[in-house]
């Protein structure tokens, strides 16, 4: 039981929680874009800045079921309050990072907390909007929030070229504590939501810690092992860590009596399926750092110059996803998903397209970042409803925090892989010479046009196999999915 607070949402709150959700992914996000300007400043190695920009992706992802859950029992307000304060934080140790020695540690640690941050941000603020608004109000506030995390995300590569060209990177984390302050300001009056309940929360810090060993293990082999050398001890050691903690991590949470990830959810196949399709999806988020960072390494573009070739995924992302709503409503979740995944797919071939002259490879890279963002609006609402609606009213809440906790991770690897293939191919000269007659124009960049063809063959992969998956395990008929049940 909980106490009702229907209808005392307003649009001062409303802006707050949308402010809130933008320090992540508006200014947290930005860092795909000015990762290369940040390293260069700071003295760091390609390697330590990929681990930096999908940590904040990564943490986001394992502790969102907790921290949603967490604020269940013990007041979502004051975790919401919390993530902004984590955001704050973070983001003055990114601002404050001096070059040298530390900076890699503080760039890490300031990562870290804002990807804690969004983790007590997204599931607190997405569960108050439905809290605090009903009916047409509530699908109005949910829209809105929406807006924020797509809209957000699609602006971050953008905002983020702007102001680094022309204020300076450390701004962007200035601009982004400015924000949350302005969001708690917002949110002083928020009222407090959470269980009744006679009973202690407790956290599975047990499988939590399992779960975190084998996901930074994970990280550090895809981001270090072409550091390492993927055959050395190190990284043979890391990897055997990562399967082995996992299945420790599998078998404990099968048998625990509470547990933060429970696996008895994907017994249901069309959740399994739309959970694995929200991965991969997410997953193709490499396709952003690795063009922005192929435009800025081998065509000389700024981070602004860079980020404007991303403005069609802005736009389009906010004026379709509404369209695949629809088409779900009308055919089902099954064909949105598949054609969402294949326009991604398109995107990612047309990006492929290194070989060419920087004018035409611009004009195709504006055509597919357009194409990214339709294929994600296609894409989103159908695979949210076809991963919730299929569940039992007291298993929604569960879902909803592995559905959050999949998008995120898979963010943080797709780009770790993306990112981590670049920066290993790209340090190697081996195939320039023998590749250079099919390149056109300079010849000095070759082994950075090369990388950006491997690294975005990762990003196609995934897509593809995501559409195969929604192919497979998505009823065809819309009526298999209750869609009403995610209003």
């Amino acid at each position: 039981m909980e106490k009702k607070l229907n209808n005392q949402g307003n649009d001062r709150i409303l802006t707050g929680f949308i402010l809130a959700v933008l320090t992540f992914w508006l200014f947290a996000n930005s860092m795909m874009n000015v990762g290369p300007l940040m390293g260069s400043e700071l003295g760091l190695a390609a390697n330590t800045m990929n681990i930096a920009v999908s940590l904040a992706a990564l943490f986001a992802g394992i502790f969102v079921v907790v921290f949603g859950g967490l604020a269940d029992h013990i007041g979502r307000a004051k975790i919401l309050r919390a993530g902004l304060y984590l955001s704050i934080a973070g983001s003055l140790l990114i601002a404050l990072t001096p070059a040298g020695g530390s900076a890699g540690f503080l760039l890490l640690t300031g990562r870290i907390l804002q990807g804690l941050s969004a983790a007590c941000i997204m599931p607190t603020s997405l569960g108050l909007v439905k809290i605090l608004w009903s009916g047409s109000a509530q699908q109005r506030a949910i829209s809105f929030w929406s807006m924020g995390t797509f809209g957000g995300s699609g602006f971050s590569a953008l905002f983020a070229g702007i102001v680094a060209t022309n204020f300076g990177w450390r701004w962007i984390f200035v601009f982004s504590i400015l924000v949350a302050i302005a969001s708690l300001y917002l949110l002083k009056n928020l009222q407090e939501s959470k269980k009744e309940s006679s009973g202690k929360y407790r956290p599975d810090w047990t499988g939590i810690l399992i779960f975190l060993i084998s996901m930074v293990c994970l990280e550090l082999f895809i981001t270090k092992g072409g550091i390492f050398g993927w055959f050395s001890f190190t990284s043979i050691l890391l990897i055997s860590v990562a399967v082995l903690s996992f299945a420790v991590f599998y078998i404990y949470e099968t048998r625990a009596a509470k547990h933060f990830f429970d696996f008895s959810l994907f017994k249901n196949k069309v959740f399994s399926g739309a959970i694995l399709c929200n991965f991969l999806m997410n997953a193709s988020a490499g396709i952003i750092i690795v063009a922005l960072t192929l435009m800025q390494t081998a065509a000389n573009y700024s981070a602004q110059q860079a980020g404007l070739l991303t403005l069609g995924y802005a736009v389009s992302v906010i004026l379709f996803i509404r369209t695949g709503e629809r088409l779900m409503r009308k055919i089902g979740a099954r064909k949105p998903m598949v054609w969402g995944s294949l326009i991604v797919a398109l995107a990612t071939v047309l990006l492929m397209q290194t070989y060419v002259l920087v004018g035409t490879y611009k004009f195709l890279a504006l055509v597919a970042f357009t194409l990214f963002g339709t294929g994600l609006a296609f894409f989103a609402t159908p695979a949210t409803t076809a991963a919730l609606s299929n569940l039992p009213t007291e298993q929604s809440g569960a879902g909803a925090g592995i559905f959050k906790m999949a998008s995120s991770l898979g963010a943080g690897f797709g780009i770790a892989i993306a990112a981590g293939i670049f920066t290993a191919v790209s340090k190697s000269n081996d195939a320039s010479e023998a590749f250079q007659d099919l390149f056109l124009g300079r010849k000095d960049n070759i082994n950075f046009r090369i990388a950006g063809t491997l690294a975005l063959i990762s990003v196609l992969a995934f897509a593809l196999f995501s559409a195969i998956v929604a192919g497979l395990k998505i009823p065809k008929d819309g009526g298999k999915i209750n869609i009403n049940n995610n209003k």
